[in-house]
């Protein structure tokens, strides 16, 4: 074969990527935002933020200063503090802020223009590191003697982690960013919390945790156990790649939750979206591969021998199953983002050689998933009712904003690069998205204590930034 300056194979998705670029450079909001005027029965004097990188206010593949400046903590904080008398936040929000935006621990994605490999005529928008990063040594630490931080997230964290002793070390995932803030190198997550809860006696609490419970094994393509009965490493933490087990999951969240409203303080429990919502696994769709003359459809159906037809048009992708079995992909099977596209262009991936299995959600990969996210959440639902807490269904928002929303005027949804909601990296939000999620925690709020904070005018705040 090999005739790849003729055989095009394109992956329709990032052919539309070209589309509506300008398409959030000059948005203006048509509603004004007014100010908050009653606390209802809830207390924002003293307010304490713990996730992971959602909740950091993690985008573009890394952490900055902007990021965390822009989190949806940041601004909820800034509503809790516009209520007129008793229950107003007080005081400052603080962070354990990095020194500026180029990116912590690695460098931040910026979009560029790109060419295939075997195709230079062929121009596409990529996200890349940004050249010429150089790690800043002074973001590497924060005064850790700080008794007070309004926002504790560590990006990677699992629930599961929450009882790893040493979690700061950086071998484990959350521990560059750990690192920086907790008190004691030795400690778990957990006893961390509890650290801060004794020092700040926060009033009201969000949790937004259990994203990455299930995350490590859909971005690795499902290949470790799925099951919900994985065993630990050691001690008590689990490959990254498993799904925690439902028990574990529901034991930890359990104590964090306990830990975390150890000053009597009301709250919100946000639960977890479904992958398939999110850009990094609905961006290349199963059915992305392009044939445009009959004697290519030919050839692969020779190739594999009838067992799968070829036509022009659009046809499913051939893959690689996770027990090395190749076949054609399926409708609702999930292609990773991180699929690299010369590959695609270029090599053949998807046609001539299946996507390899680390690239690929099938059907009984995503069921495990679904089992997960639906279990957690339920316990989630169930911890939210048991303390009286809100309950922030993020996973039925996330499905709204993926079908499409309007904001003011403005289109969101969770199209890659275009959408607006949702950041390069495909898994983070926006600045813009950042603060639509603020506004779906404010109307659960709302809606629990009775209150009257105001949503925050999502549509003045940053998107992707186009070359």
């Amino acid at each position: 074969m090999g005739q790849w300056d003729t055989d095009k194979f394109i992956i329709k998705s990032i052919a539309l990527l070209f589309a509506g670029c300008l398409l959030f450079a000059s948005c203006r909001p048509g509603a004004a935002v007014s100010s908050a005027t009653s606390a209802g029965t809830a207390d924002f004097s003293s307010y304490l933020a713990i996730g992971d990188s959602y909740t950091a206010g993690s985008g573009d593949n890394t952490l900055t200063r902007s990021g965390q400046m822009n989190s949806y903590p940041e601004r909820l904080f800034e509503q809790f503090a516009k209520i007129a008398g008793r229950g107003a936040a007080k005081g400052q929000f603080i962070q354990p802020l990095l020194t500026g935006d180029d990116g912590y621990p690695g460098p931040k994605d910026i979009l560029v223009i790109a060419h295939a490999g075997c195709m230079p005529q062929d121009s596409f928008f990529m996200p890349v590191g940004m050249p010429g990063f150089v790690a800043n040594p002074a973001d590497a630490v924060f005064n850790s003697t700080t008794p007070q931080l309004n926002n504790i997230a560590v990006p990677g964290i699992r629930v599961a982690d929450y009882g790893v002793a040493g979690y700061t070390n950086a071998s484990f995932i959350g521990g560059p960013f750990s690192g920086r803030f907790y008190h004691d190198i030795n400690t778990t997550p957990l006893d961390e919390l509890k650290y801060r809860v004794a020092n700040m006696r926060p009033s009201f609490i969000t949790i937004w945790l259990g994203f990455n419970d299930v995350f490590g094994y859909a971005a690795g393509g499902g290949q470790r156990n799925g099951s919900g009965t994985a065993v630990p490493l050691y001690a008590n933490y689990y490959n990254l790649a498993d799904i925690t087990p439902y028990s574990v999951f529901d034991t930890l969240y359990d104590q964090a939750l306990t830990a975390a409203l150890g000053s009597g303080a009301g709250g919100a429990l946000i639960n977890i979206p479904d992958i398939a919502d999110i850009p990094f696994f609905n961006t290349i769709p199963a059915n992305g591969l392009l044939i445009s003359r009959q004697s290519q459809a030919d050839s692969l159906t020779t190739l594999y021998s009838v067992a799968y037809k070829f036509h022009i048009g659009y046809n499913y992708f051939m893959i690689q199953a996770h027990d090395t079995t190749t076949s054609q992909a399926r409708p609702g099977d999930l292609l990773l983002l991180t699929i690299p596209r010369d590959s695609i262009v270029c090599a053949g991936w998807g046609s001539y050689k299946p996507i390899p299995a680390r690239f690929v959600l099938t059907a009984d990969e995503l069921q495990n998933i679904n089992n997960a996210t639906t279990a957690y959440n339920s316990f989630i639902k169930l911890e939210a009712a048991r303390h009286n807490l809100a309950y922030i269904d993020m996973n039925k928002y996330m499905a709204t904003l993926n079908t499409g929303i309007v904001y003011n005027g403005v289109k969101y949804n969770t199209q890659y690069i275009t959408g607006g909601a949702f950041s390069l990296d495909g898994v983070h939000p926006t600045k813009r998205g950042y603060a639509l999620i603020a506004n779906e925690i404010i109307s659960g709020i709302n809606a629990k204590y009775g209150s009257t904070l105001t949503p925050v005018d999502a549509n003045k705040y940053g998107g992707i930034s186009f070359p």
